[in-house]
């Protein structure tokens, strides 16, 4: 039996004083807080998900272009809609390690992974960037990645801020068909 949807709020007497708030529960998100797919290590068979993702088709891996070095991966844990990474195949932490050829493809996927989204939804701008190391931030800092995250005007707003939700329209297997649609030919 398929519940319904309504528009009316759940009512849940004795959890807490009644207010005008609507609640948007993303508990998805509880995997990314704790840490799940996290590598346990900084070797490449301690469960880096880097290492991984290419074993596996590119619908079950959310990739969207397969290059000699390098591939795109969509996030699996996007700050906006399309957001999405160029990642090295070898398992490599900092920029400074990469060959010459993989420098180069990590440049012309990035460059592609724009013109996709620029295709695909019209992004406005685009944020790019690598952190290198856990204290600049990197979430899995054993191996390399660039993000591309996509951009548009008026597309921030308070549930970031003050919920700390990023509210994404389309579903990530939607995302990646429509990118890999639009991803240019080399």
């Amino acid at each position: 039996m398929l519940a319904t949807m309504t528009s009316e709020p759940e009512q849940q007497i004795g959890v807490g004083t009644q207010d005008a708030f609507q609640r948007l529960w993303t508990p998805h998100r509880m995997a990314y807080i704790q840490g799940e797919n996290k590598p346990t290590g900084s070797g490449a068979d301690d469960g880096c998900p880097f290492c991984s993702i290419p074993a596996k088709s590119d619908e079950d891996g959310l990739v969207l272009k397969r290059g000699e070095y390098v591939y795109a991966v969509l996030n699996l844990y996007p700050y906006n809609g399309g957001h999405l990474m160029t990642v090295p195949y070898r398992h490599v932490a900092d920029y400074t390690e990469l060959t010459g050829p993989e420098t180069l493809e990590l440049a012309e996927l990035t460059k592609q992974a724009m013109t996709a989204l620029r295709t695909a939804s019209g992004a406005h701008g685009f944020n790019l960037g690598m952190n290198q190391g856990s204290v600049a931030g990197a979430g899995i800092a054993a191996h390399l990645h660039q993000h591309i995250v996509p951009r548009w005007g008026g597309d921030t707003n308070f549930m970031p801020v003050v919920g700390h939700t990023k509210v994404l329209p389309q579903l990530l297997g939607d995302t990646r068909r429509m990118l890999a649609e639009a991803w240019p030919a080399a």
